[in-house]
């Protein structure tokens, strides 16, 4: 019984003189951090989602902190209010109206147009999927369904669609922070501008088989058939590696590279009635 209570009197008092070596450090080593800080990273969405290129957003208000400014610093999930927030703590002149971005999908191939032929059994996630094959259809570049993108965003931004299979992106929600972008094992999504007055085009496929190969496996494929391009009046698409690619920097979204596309390939945020809509 003797051995017990020593047992326990000598652990007590190694912890106690351990608690106190800890007190002693911490008191020792302590720094003081600037509450600015505090008050910035409050603004902020706290995804840590690191598109901003900082570790989380603990670390992109220190940033901001010693900096001293915003320059080089954008948090792509954080609202023009905020970010002016952040500028006033810091005592420096609201950043100019940045870019928005948000994102899109590089693939138009549903259900419809790019049928089963294979049974998947096993995780349903994409990089599983595509690490032990092409998937449940039979192109290599499409979209598999399964939604790792949709875990990866903080925002709520992203849904699978059942009834297509696809992924699918809120654009009001979303705040362009790119964590959708690198979770996808096809890198199907892509950040895009919003556009002008929120009109984007886009090439919704990413497969770069030859034509007749890729439009086997899908109708929705693009052929690099080139009709697109040579319709665009404004030189914004280029044909390369069998796939076409629309500039969005060139791009002015008259849509007539929609009415050429043979297979629908091209995707856009405007409905068909503004096509021809004077730019």
């Amino acid at each position: 019984m003797q051995t017990v209570i020593y047992t326990i009197v000598v652990l007590g008092v190694l912890g106690l003189v351990g608690a106190l070596v800890l007190y002693l450090t911490a008191k020792r080593f302590h720094v003081e951090e600037d509450e600015r800080i505090s008050r910035i990273e409050d603004l902020l969405p706290g995804a840590n989602c690191g598109a901003c290129g900082r570790n989380g957003c603990h670390d992109f208000a220190c940033a901001c902190v010693e900096k001293g400014s915003l320059e080089g610093l954008v948090c792509p999930g954080a609202s023009a209010g905020a970010m002016d927030s952040v500028s006033e703590i810091l005592g420096v002149a609201p950043a100019a109206d940045r870019e928005r971005f948000v994102a899109v999908l590089k693939c138009n191939g549903s259900c419809t147009v790019r049928p089963r032929v294979y049974e998947y059994d096993g995780a349903e996630s994409c990089a599983v999927m595509d690490a032990v094959g092409v998937g449940r259809s039979g192109c290599a570049y499409g979209c598999l369904g399964c939604g790792d993108c949709v875990g990866a965003c903080r925002f709520g931004a992203l849904s699978i669609n059942r009834e297509t299979g696809l992924a699918e992106i809120d654009p009001q929600a979303c705040t362009g922070c790119g964590a959708c972008t690198a979770e996808c094992p096809r890198r199907l999504l892509e950040l895009r501008p919003v556009g002008r007055r929120e009109r984007r085009v886009w090439v919704a496929c990413s497969n770069r088989d030859k034509g007749a190969v890729a439009r086997k496996v899908c109708a929705a494929a693009c052929i690099a058939c080139g009709k697109c391009s040579r319709e665009c009046p404004f030189e914004a698409i280029d044909v390369n590696g069998n796939l076409a690619y629309v500039d969005a920097a060139k791009c002015k979204t008259c849509g007539k590279c929609i009415g050429v596309c043979p297979t629908g390939a091209i995707s856009a945020t405007f409905a068909p009635a503004v096509v021809n809509e004077k730019i």
